[in-house]
């Protein structure tokens, strides 16, 4: 019942082998899991028992991976608009660490065709590009009225990140690699983000998502869930600053093949059920046939 004692537990027996990359994973998802079944043995959705302050998160489509030819990307970004109703889309840029800008723009180009002037659209670097590269490419892209850059530059090149945020007018975003608070915190103070993006299934679950949250609103910022859209759903909707979830491709795919109860994005949102915790049930003969050792 005690979770975030469990996770300050589990934070002290990693000290000597570091928290960052797997430690973190594990961490975090010991954490998720305690939290689902606390909300299970209480009886309650897990967005009651973390106390609602929306009824729903905005969502936005998110794929576009340049492997992608121009029909697939086509397929993927008009099945989000046209039939799922999303009004906010992303794909990826940064091709081969940024040796590709004129197939980025390119694809960027197509995106917006696609989806028309209806639709917000988001593009993510991962940190491909050198902070002036960056600066070039979002200055291109300005006709197609991007608003949303995500890792223009490596998220530990702090200082690049600031600079390409105070000369590109897209938002810059960052914070899928926070793997602790201090992290989501040298981000803050470095100035380097518009909207920092936390990821509960590495920074230390839902525990650490919500002051990860809170330490954003006190820098007036928002935040934004990275992917596993049906776990970000229920914290999402206890988190006022929130301003959408991805709706990660491969993880929505994978969440809807193995498991009861993922949430529907149709209208751009994800609303939580009343089921109590998660509201997901593992399909154990769909998950069998990948069970390993």
């Amino acid at each position: 019942m005690d979770v975030p004692g469990a996770g300050e537990a589990m934070t002290r027996a990693v000290r000597n082998i570091g928290r960052p990359g797997i430690a973190a994973t594990a961490i975090s998802a010991v954490d998720i899991a305690l939290w689902d079944l606390k909300a299970r043995l209480l009886g309650c959705p897990l967005a009651g028992l973390l106390g609602r302050a929306r009824v729903s998160v905005p969502i936005y489509g998110s794929g576009g991976f340049t492997s992608y030819d121009a029909r697939q990307t086509r397929d993927q970004l008009a099945g989000w608009v046209e039939r799922d109703h999303i009004p906010r889309v992303k794909i990826k840029i940064g091709e081969s660490w940024g040796g590709n800008e004129r197939r980025d723009l390119e694809r960027v180009a197509l995106a917006r065709e696609v989806i028309g002037d209806g639709a917000e659209l988001y593009v993510d670097a991962n940190g491909g590009y050198t902070a002036g590269q960056a600066i070039r490419v979002a200055d291109r892209m300005a006709g197609y009225a991007v608003t949303w850059f995500e890792e223009p530059v490596s998220s530990q090149d702090l200082a690049g990140l600031a600079a390409v945020r105070r000369q590109v007018l897209p938002d810059v975003a960052a914070g899928e690699y926070s793997w602790s608070l201090a992290d989501s915190a040298r981000l803050i103070a470095a100035g380097a983000v518009d909207c920092l993006q936390l990821d509960a299934t590495r920074c230390g679950g839902f525990t650490e998502f919500l002051r990860g949250a809170a330490l954003a609103a006190a820098h007036n910022l928002q935040v934004s869930g990275h992917c596993a859209p049906n776990l970000h759903a229920h914290v999402g909707v206890a988190v006022p600053g929130l301003r959408h979830v991805e709706y990660f491709h491969d993880h929505q795919r994978i969440e809807r093949m193995l498991f009861d109860g993922a949430l529907d994005p149709d209208g751009g949102v994800l609303t939580p059920t009343p089921e109590p915790g998660l509201g997901m049930c593992l399909r154990e003969p769909d998950a069998e046939k990948y069970r390993r050792g």
